[in-house]
């Protein structure tokens, strides 16, 4: 079997996976469980502070995934990390279900970083080999579920940018095969940046 009918396969499969999981979830019941997330990420999943991420539209499987590294410590975060550790994976699946059911609401940025951001989301950057990042996060930020690609669009530009510094240092280490880790590392702060104040624009 070619590679790329394979990688069809295993998308589909993906998808399937992620499918079921939905349709399992309770939706009123992860509100409910939600409430304590409230405090940080708005009760809708649109936080108020920039440094906490939106949760509102993020893709459910993204969402269990980061729960689930939270709880484990493969992603540290010590406020995390401690407000997840009671939780089972039910409740994972129901809180991640309710807020990729919530619409995220529109993003400032810094309207002179756009372009920048534009030509290297798009394009990403020749000269140092810089991949661009629609290629996995899509033209329009809605990044791929089955895959495991988060939502970008309406992100908090102060949070998506603090997340590329942390792939940079290492000091976020949870991507699948090391894939942004080994991206970031080529560009600089004001680079992310301008990255951020694109996502943060798309609607």
């Amino acid at each position: 079997m070619k590679a790329r009918q394979i990688t069809s396969v295993l998308l589909g499969v993906s998808s399937l996976l992620v499918l079921t999981s939905v349709q399992a979830a309770d939706i009123a019941a992860g509100k409910a469980k939600s409430s304590a997330c409230a405090g940080c990420h708005g009760a809708d999943g649109n936080s108020m502070n920039a440094i906490w991420p939106k949760l509102a539209g993020q893709h459910a499987s993204y969402l269990e995934k980061q729960i689930h590294d939270f709880k484990s410590g493969k992603r540290k975060d010590p406020t995390m990390n401690a407000m997840v550790a009671a939780l089972n994976d039910k409740d994972i699946t129901n809180i991640a279900a309710y807020f990729s059911s919530q619409k995220a609401k529109p993003a400032k940025f810094d309207a002179a970083l756009v372009k920048k951001g534009q030509d290297i989301y798009r394009g990403g950057i020749s000269d140092i080999s810089v991949a661009a990042c629609m290629g996995c996060h899509s033209p329009t930020g809605e990044g791929n579920g089955p895959a495991g690609f988060p939502v970008l669009k309406s992100q908090h530009p102060e949070y998506v940018a603090a997340q590329l510094q942390k792939f940079k240092d290492g000091s976020r280490t949870n991507d699948s095969g090391k894939m942004m880790q080994n991206l970031v590392k080529r560009m600089s702060g004001d680079e992310m940046k301008a990255v951020a104040a694109y996502v943060a624009a798309m609607k």
